[in-house]
């Protein structure tokens, strides 16, 4: 039973029409690149489907394999395709002729886009699965995809803004994605929350008013809740939905900082309340960019946040900022991004007066994830352990699970190939 199984979706397919509404057509191609890629065909069922509104129906063709099977489905309505080719390699190894098969296929229909995906089959040593939608995976670049195992399918919310799953995964507990893209899980978020909010806030060491960009989760206001002199935080969330989701399902972790007297949630574009503050808004000693990231992969696609990874915001920011203020962003992987790391941070420094990149390995987002904090006054990389521990008894900080003394110089060592990005 072991085999590889192959699948394929395809999009805006130039391939004659023929192909995509004509059972025979279709089933004379299937028939004749199966047996060109070496496979043998044992039977076949094509099926054409009526009319719809006019336009012609698609076919849906099964080709059965003395190996296993193809499976095809055409939606001429949509100039898209549906590839599915399984192959056994229980006397020989059958995966060369599989991936020709697809191979041929998918240069027959000329997608403009394609989505390929190989799986193997009946490895005794994989392990259980609890249902059949047993994976949580996200896509690094176009070329990396991680993942966990999860006990049940997500429970999904669409938001009307976007897509919002939450996720009930073996290795880290609860978490939630927003589009595909993994956001905070309830095992290893503090990491991301303690540098994120702990290296701006001991730099600045007496922040009293603090923005908040997203943070729907809650877990950047607790960890500003921790200092005595806060005095007021907004919490600027596009998607009411995450804020009330993660009301309910974060209550634990985020220790319902987002109901805290000192904590305003503002529903709207973030962008808005740096450029249209309120009259008795306060300039900001601290602004956490607590946002989706700004496109995957380095892709041209895009988050709802994409917009406000620019040198108009960063300029607006400072606009907002008091005169000590610092802001803080995640900017990526520099193994994984370059591109959004060098860019990132040369925006910032055509900005602000001092710059530094700072780092952590963050499980969920599967590789060491970078950060960025940046002020006209304040460089967090020159403080020393002795100056960290002082500050944390200052404002009697305990309890964190990440951030200390000696952690903190470690953050903003890098390898060389980040040197060379700006970090």
């Amino acid at each position: 039973m072991q085999g590889i199984h192959l699948t394929a979706d395809l999009f805006d397919c130039k391939a004659a029409r023929d192909l995509m509404i004509d059972r025979g057509v279709l089933q004379e191609a299937c028939i004749r690149l199966v047996r060109r890629s070496g496979l043998t065909v044992v039977g076949d069922d094509f099926h054409q489907f009526a009319d719809f509104n006019e336009q012609p129906g698609g076919v849906t063709g099964l080709v059965l394999l003395a190996e296993s099977h193809l499976a095809v489905h055409t939606w001429p309505e949509l100039d898209a395709v549906t590839l599915d080719v399984y192959v056994c390699n229980f006397t020989s190894d059958n995966t060369s002729k599989a991936q020709m098969l697809t191979d041929e296929l998918v240069r027959l229909f000329a997608p403009e886009r394609a989505n390929r995906n190989s799986l193997l089959r009946g490895v005794p040593q994989s392990p259980d699965s609890p249902d059949p939608a047993h994976l949580a995976i996200e896509w690094l670049t176009p070329d990396v995809v991680h993942g966990f195992a999860r006990r049940r399918p997500p429970r999904v919310v669409e938001t009307g803004l976007q897509r919002l799953e939450w996720h009930d995964t073996r290795a880290l507990g609860r978490m939630f994605s927003l589009d595909g893209a993994f956001m905070a899980s309830e095992r290893d978020e503090f990491i991301y929350h303690e540098c994120m909010v702990h290296v701006p806030a001991l730099a600045h060491n007496a922040p009293r008013h603090a923005l908040v960009m997203g943070g729907g989760d809650g877990c950047s206001a607790r960890e500003l809740l921790r200092y005595a002199g806060i005095e007021r935080i907004i919490v600027a969330e596009l998607d009411p939905e995450v804020i009330d989701t993660c009301r309910r399902e974060f209550a634990d972790v985020n220790r319902r900082a987002l109901d805290d007297p000192r904590v305003e949630v503002r529903i709207g574009d973030a962008f808005e309340a740096l450029r249209k503050p309120r009259v008795n808004d306060p300039r900001f000693d601290l602004v956490v960019m607590d946002l989706t990231d700004p496109g995957g992969a380095d892709s041209e696609s895009g988050s709802h946040a994409s917009a406000l990874y620019s040198r108009e915001t960063y300029e607006l920011i400072r606009s907002r900022l008091t005169p000590g203020g610092l802001v803080t962003l995640h900017i990526g992987s520099a193994f994984h991004h370059p591109d959004r790391f060098r860019r990132t941070l040369s925006d910032l420094r055509d900005v602000f007066r001092h710059v530094a990149a700072y780092k952590a390995y963050m499980p969920l987002y599967g590789c060491e994830w970078g950060l960025a904090v940046a002020s006209m006054n304040h460089d967090p990389s020159t403080l020393g352990a002795a100056d960290i521990k002082a500050r944390l008894a200052q404002h009697h900080i305990e309890g964190l699970r990440f951030y200390s003394p000696r952690v903190h110089a470690s953050l903003f060592a890098w390898p060389l190939y980040a040197e060379a990005l700006g970090a």
